[in-house]
This record gives C-alpha cells, structure tokens and sequence, in this order.
C-alpha cells in the first residue's frame, strides 16, 4: 500500500465522519452565486498545505495544481473539481469563520478517539494526561488585534503567544486538545494576559468539553500555585506539577527535612541505560490541601550526566506507583515541547510563519496546523511500518513521498471502496 492509500486509511479508520464534521459545524459566510469552491474543499486545502509541509502559504498554487493532485483532493473532500483553489481563495474565507469553529473540529477528534477507546491503554491509573504550555507564535511590527506587546532594544512589538493544551503519550504522541491565544482584554488593562492567566480562563472550556473525561494535567513550575491546585481539586482532576525550589519555597524546603526524616519512602530502578533513585513525602500540607512530592535523581550511564526531578502531586506515592508517575506521568511534560512545539517549529510545519496579517485567518491556519499534525501522527505512530522506513528513511520524508504521489498517481479506487465498505483495524505503536 502506496503512503497516499496509508493517509486515507488514517483518517477513514480514526475520523470516518470527518467530511461530516467540516459540513455540520463550519458554516459557508460567503454568498453562494459568488462560491466556486465548496467548504470541505478549501478546509482540506488548508489541511494539505500543513500535512505536507509546504512551509509557505504559495506553495499551494504551485504543488496542487496537477491534475491528478486535482482528482484526488476530490476524491478525500467529496466533491467534483475542475481545478485547486488557489492561496488567496483559502486566505479570504479562513478571515471569515470563527475561530471556535476550527477549535470545534479538533475537540470532535479528540473526542471520538477518547469514545472509540484508541488511547485507551496510554493512560496513568486511568487518567489521560493531558500537558499544558505555552510558546510563543507569532511577532508583528505592527499591532494586530490584542496582541500583548513587548519592548525590544528599544522597539515596540506585538507578539500572540498560545497557550497549547496536548494529550501526551509514552509512545510520542502529542495529540491537540485545545488552544488558548494569549491575548490583551481590551485597549485599558492594568496588567497584560500572560500563561497563568489563559490557564485560569481554559479550565473552565476544558471541564465543560470533556466533563467525564478523567484528566491529569502535566504542568511546568510556573503553574505551582494554590489557585492552580484549587482550579485541579474542584474539577476532580489530577496533576503533576513541576517543584522548583522558587515555586513554593515553603513545599521545597519541609520536603527537604522530612524526606530525611521518612528514609523508607526511597526506591532504586537501574536498567542498561539509566540508575534512578526515588523519594517521596505524602501529606505535606499547603494552604489546606495535602500535596504529595516525589524526587527522582537520576544518572545516564552513556551520557554520565546527574539530574533531579521533584513533582508535588495528587496521587498518592508509594513503593509500587513511584516510578510509574515519575517516568510515564512527569517526565512526559516534555512531549509537549519535544513532539509538540519543537516538530511544528522545526519538523517542516513552520509554526512561527506568518501565513496571513489578519489576525482571524492568522488563527485559523494555526487550527489547521494542529489538526493537521494530529492526523500525521496517527498515521506515523499507526501505519508506517519497518519496511516503510527502510524505503522512506526518515519521518520527515513522508510528507514529501506524500506530496509526490498525490501530484502523480490518483487514489486507488478499489482500495477507497474497500476501506469505505470494510471495517479493519490500526493499532498504534506502544514501543
């Protein structure tokens, strides 16, 4: 099977009323006798410019405009073409539909992987982690919306952070859950928006989204507050919060004393690459809430490099769990920068290229780059196997395999008709 028949296969098996979702939640702002292309069209358009990595927003009308490019794209969106839309086309309407639309499709996905049980075994004692963080996006000259701001030598700029919310697994994959823009409120305000503040803001989106789901959150130093751990208590989740000793400095120091004072609480892991050594204090009490810490020390034997982890948290540390909440709970915060922001900066999606001024559009290419590398990793962690790897030889050269085929060979038909009409299985790496 061909990488363009693996992509349709993907998407078909996770999401098979994508095409229906687009159709129900985006509605067309644009006057139907002026409409030449249809809404999955142009929705996929925009999809295709992140799942292939084309880096730059005129690419589309340069790579998508063979006819057999042409004949697919009808193919995966449903609907007859003579030719691709071209950039400009895309740009007008993304200025036109809100931005909750776009957050809609990607919560729609989240939500149908967690209901068909597709990560159902990535979970920590039964709960999804879920890594919050953020980073910064886009920087104008010029001021856009409500961009915070920022003085730089001397030089105004106007800079729109997000606050990214992923679901994070052991086997890589950081999957978009939700999205906060870090934004100004208004022209008067007496302090900017910042991390903290779009956390309080999402949390309560995020319990409303997935009232039943049982969350953990995976959270950076900066999130080591009481009202952070109200906001966790309240909602029924769990967390696991980075402890640095500036976080809570009154945390840090009675887990100092007392984890010399509880020398049972202490548990040794070695394997051919690692020696880790834990210690733990249960119960220690902070602003009426008993908070948990655990510290990890741990030593690479091939790069002889010493680092210490501490986390506070919520599920109770003993002898059995504490390796499992260090290694497969706090220590996958990190997916989130590594798999998450550091693949779409750096992996070909172009994250921090400015793909149009208007702030509207501006944002929904955003969604579309997450939704788009979410359906990528299903595809890498589900469908592309050893063999595959040999011929392609590296991740990054899938989109340019996928590209190429796309452009000069149509889907196959039999192969479509079968995957529409059968139902089969892909089974996510575990490795």
């Amino acid at each position: 099977m061909k990488i363009k028949e693996k992509f349709y296969k993907t998407v078909t098996h996770f999401f098979p009323d994508f095409n229906k979702w687009i159709k129900w939640i985006i509605k067309d702002p644009r006057h139907s006798s002026y409409t030449k292309y249809g809404i999955k069209t142009l929705f996929w358009s925009g999809l295709y410019l992140f799942l292939l990595k084309l880096g730059s927003r005129r690419q589309i009308n340069f790579k998508f405009n063979t006819e057999k490019f042409i004949r697919n794209i009808s193919i995966i969106c449903e609907e007859k073409l003579d030719r691709s839309p071209n950039d400009k086309t895309l740009a007008d309407l993304l200025k036109k539909i809100p931005v909750k639309d776009f957050f809609n499709i990607k919560k729609k996905m989240i939500k149908h992987l967690i209901r068909k049980k597709r990560l159902e075994k990535y979970r920590l004692n039964g709960y999804y982690l879920i890594a919050i963080d953020g980073s910064g996006f886009l920087i104008f000259k010029e001021k856009k919306g409500n961009c915070v701001t920022r003085l730089i030598n001397g030089v105004l700029y106007y800079w729109l952070p997000v606050l990214e919310l992923k679901l994070v697994t052991s086997s890589g994959l950081a999957l978009s859950v939700g999205t906060e823009f870090i934004e100004n409120p208004g022209e008067k305000y007496d302090k900017q928006d910042c991390e903290l503040k779009a956390f309080y803001r999402y949390a309560d989106k995020l319990k409303k989204d997935f009232p039943q789901m049982r969350i953990c959150l995976l959270l950076d130093g900066l999130f080591a507050n009481q009202k952070v751990i109200n906001i966790c208590e309240k909602n029924h989740w769990k967390y696991i919060i980075t402890l640095k000793e500036g976080s809570i400095p009154t945390i840090y120091k009675e887990f100092e004393v007392l984890k010399k004072l509880s020398l049972e609480n202490r548990k040794e892991y070695e394997d051919e690459k690692i020696q880790q050594v834990f210690r733990w204090v249960n119960e220690i009490d902070y602003e009426g809430h008993l908070l948990n810490v655990l510290e990890c020390n741990e030593y690479n034997k091939k790069k002889k490099i010493k680092t210490t982890f501490k986390w506070i948290t919520n599920f109770k540390i003993d002898e059995s769990n504490c390796h499992i909440v260090a290694n497969k709970g706090g220590r996958l915060r990190w997916k989130i920068e590594n798999e998450g922001f550091n693949m779409q900066k750096n992996g070909g999606y172009n994250m921090e290229h400015i793909f149009s001024e208007d702030i509207v559009a501006a944002k929904n290419f955003y969604s579309l780059l997450q939704i788009s590398h979410n359906i990528n990793q299903l595809m890498e962690k589900g469908l592309i196997n050893a063999s595959d790897m040999k011929r392609i030889g590296s991740i990054k050269n899938i989109a340019f395999l996928l590209l190429e085929e796309l452009r000069n060979s149509v889907f196959d038909l039999e192969e479509i008709e079968f995957l529409k009409t059968h139902k089969f299985q892909i089974r996510l790496d575990s490795s």
